[in-house]
């Protein structure tokens, strides 16, 4: 059931229950599992737009975090084959052993053009019953996204250190030091930073900037997660410190939209996010054209760029020219929207971790 009232009936997938969450929609044809385990997803029910889902199993290893992150599945048809040799287990199988309800048969067509239309809404799952009073209490727990803080929720409780990996000495045999701000990092993300000469400290979201300032870092990382970043006062407040020392910063999805608030720009929640791997975006410094995964449901308002000193729009959505990337012309400090890691998707935008270590080079 839907929080406008609308009710579809389907086949139940994964594990008996009731869960909800706000629904969305990812258009991406691959990459399910890499998806499930992105802590961005964490309390929103996936609508998948392909037709068939779990084609090719699930394999220990192709995962972003440590647990399924998102709330519950809505998909057309659900496979009971999977194609690989080396799959762990089916997407049915994995589902249930995480504990999480979905449900399979689903007009996903239908339903992708009303929640598009009518803008992104709470829904709830139910093994249990169709009972529509039922349902309707279940809806009515569900928090609205809006104003609701969810880094604390998924981030690390303990900082952790990953080494850089680049034995071939790629990164021209410079190390630096990167204070990772864990909103709700994705691995792909870390694994890109390790790969060019960068050792990490993975710090909890509320972590002061005295704190990983004590580590003595080249610079900092800002890093995708779920929740509205409106609400996440601590966090802006410590990007705020971290820009008024100089210090080379770098953030992604979330990451981008705690920059963009910490410089004086307005977030808002948008009719329907960006969900999916081929998302056109425009480089306007180099003019070319980047195909990116994307995963979010906020926005930074394009209105107060051009009337903010010190800041530049870098890239734009080109299917509605919305914010995708901005610098600080007065500050070294980048940040996009899009997920450059592309864990699942192309690979266009993954000169950005480059851009990073230049940045703190500069700035040695």
């Amino acid at each position: 059931m839907l929080q406008d009232g609308t009710t579809l009936q389907g086949l139940a997938v994964g594990a008996a229950g009731t869960t909800g969450g706000e629904i969305c929609f990812n258009t991406g044809m691959t990459g399910y599992q890499e998806i499930f385990t992105d802590p961005s997803y964490y309390g929103q029910v996936i609508v998948t737009t392909v037709a068939h889902v779990g084609n090719y199993g699930v394999k220990q290893g192709e995962t972003e975090s440590n647990q399924v992150q998102f709330s519950g599945l809505i998909c057309n048809k659900m496979a009971t084959v999977q194609s690989r040799r080396d799959a762990d287990n089916t997407l049915n199988g994995y589902l249930a052993a995480a504990g999480i309800t979905g449900i399979s048969e689903i007009d996903t067509r239908y339903l992708v053009r009303h929640i598009r239309n009518k803008g992104a809404m709470n829904v709830v799952i139910s093994t249990i019953s169709g009972d529509q009073a039922f349902l309707k209490a279940e809806l009515d727990k569900l928090p609205d996204m809006l104003n609701l803080e969810l880094s604390t929720k998924v981030t690390t409780p303990i900082p952790y250190d990953l080494p850089r990996t680049d034995t071939d000495q790629s990164a021209g045999g410079q190390t630096f030091k990167v204070a990772v701000l864990d909103y709700g990092v994705k691995r792909g993300i870390l694994e890109n930073m390790q790969a060019r000469g960068m050792d990490l400290r993975v710090f909890p979201a509320t972590t002061t900037y005295q704190e990983m300032e004590s580590w003595g870092p080249n610079g900092y990382f800002l890093s995708n997660g779920p929740g509205d970043p409106a609400v996440m006062d601590y966090a802006i407040d410590t990007v705020k410190e971290i820009l008024a020392n100089d210090r080379p910063l770098f953030g992604i999805c979330l990451g981008h939209q705690l920059l963009a608030l910490a410089a004086g720009l307005q977030t808002y929640k948008m009719h329907n996010g960006h969900r999916g791997i081929n998302h056109p975006v425009k480089n306007l410094i180099t003019g070319k054209g980047e195909i990116t995964s994307q995963n979010h449901g906020f926005a930074v308002s394009a209105s107060g760029i051009e009337a903010l000193e010190g800041v530049e729009l870098t890239h734009i959505n080109l299917n509605d020219q919305t914010v995708e990337g901005m610098r600080l012309t007065n500050k070294p400090a980048f940040s996009v929207q899009h997920h450059p890691e592309s864990n699942p998707g192309p690979h266009d935008s993954r000169y950005l971790f480059d851009q990073f270590r230049e940045l703190m080079a500069a700035h040695q």
